[in-house]
């Protein structure tokens, strides 16, 4: 017998023009840190499909007086720096950029964040230095084949994409010396001062991220999951609320103790053999943490806005504040406005573009 383990309607414009309009500044920032070991597999040349990007540079984003300076050549482990991780591909590249833009322009102390990027199959460190010359960031390579034999079929094909799975390995992939990341997807911006969300409470968990409690939590598992008890014991004694993985701020050191990323893959695995879920990655999150997450303010996730997996049709933002707009599901901002069919709030979104010739 299969033994699991068991572990305990519209936003006003004008508030909108209010929380999306920061100034910009001016001062020069840290000198960037340089990503200079990757692993031996990594592709340094860069493809021909990078061709058609061509990104402005960012204006320089100094820390606030209250801040004080960094070093400029600060260590990638000292204890002041906020970690940031995503993912950078070709197909989404463009919304990476713009995250990152949002995430300087909106943070009092910029020069005290640094960017883990992970990446697959090629290098794109010189086309983020060259449009964030002074950014603190390092690249790492995360291995398709690691879990290229896990990854089930999906409702919609972008999320078979193996570099989707690189959240479960950020234990792995980053310094040992990096206890706490905020891991966010590349569909989104932040239009607050990311420290807020950096500073969240997890207490005894070992994720934070917004809870949708009101969801139909059934509807992430299929038949065959609800109808066996060998599955569905896993929620015994907790109340299991959905949660979207684009917006995690994860306790890394507990991570490692506990072995969460071994937990993910078991159930991976029970997947590939019994179609447990249909939805990518998101499901093994539930599993594993569903009922055991520190709750954060739904404004930290304003997700949904990219509609649906098959459609991507247009939709406003869930009422009450917004620290960050997230375009989950099919429809990509830069996709509807490169096609002319923006939706209204892809207009926010534009605003963090950088995508273009230099001005």
């Amino acid at each position: 017998m299969l033994w699991i383990m068991r572990f305990s309607g519209f936003f006003t414009a004008a508030m909108l023009m209010i929380i999306l309009s920061p100034s910009l500044q001016s001062n020069p920032p840290a000198e960037a840190i340089r990503s200079t070991h990757l692993v031996k597999h990594l592709r340094l040349h860069r493809p021909d499909s990078l061709n058609r990007f061509s990104f402005r540079r960012a204006p320089a984003f100094p820390n606030a007086d209250e801040c004080g300076s960094v070093h400029s050549k600060i260590s990638v482990c000292d204890p002041n720096l906020v970690h940031v991780a995503i993912t950078l591909d070709v197909e989404y590249l463009r919304g990476s950029i713009a995250a990152v833009h949002s995430i300087l322009r909106h943070s009092v102390c910029p020069e005290s964040i640094f960017f883990h990027f992970l990446v697959s199959e090629t290098s794109l460190e010189t086309l983020v230095r060259s449009t964030f010359p002074l950014l603190k960031f390092k690249v790492y390579y995360f291995d398709p084949e690691i879990v290229r034999g896990l990854i089930s079929t999906s409702v919609r094909q972008a999320l078979e994409q193996p570099l989707n799975y690189a959240r479960n390995y950020l234990a792995d992939l980053l310094e040992p010396c990096v206890g706490r990341v905020l891991y966010l997807d590349s569909d989104l911006i932040v239009v607050d001062n990311i420290f807020k969300l950096w500073n969240t409470s997890l207490g005894s968990r070992t994720i934070g991220a917004p809870e949708y409690c009101h969801a139909n939590f059934t509807k992430y598992f299929t038949g065959r999951f609800w109808s066996d008890r060998r599955f569905t014991a896993t929620f015994d004694y907790r109340k299991p609320c959905y949660f979207n993985t684009g917006v995690m701020v994860i306790d890394l050191d507990r991570w490692r103790r506990v072995g969460y990323t071994e937990q993910i893959e078991k159930w991976m695995e029970i997947q590939k053999s019994h179609r447990i879920y249909e939805l990518g990655s998101l499901p093994p999150f539930l599993l594993v943490f569903a009922g055991h997450v520190a709750p954060i303010e739904h404004r930290w996730n304003q997700h949904g806005l990219g509609g649906d997996n098959v459609k991507g049709s247009c939709r406003d933002l869930h009422p009450g504040p917004v620290s960050l707009l997230h375009w989950s599901g099919s429809g990509k901002p830069w996709l509807r406005l490169d096609s002319n069919q923006p939706c209204e709030l892809d207009e926010q979104w534009a605003r963090y573009d950088l995508h273009g010739h230099t001005e």
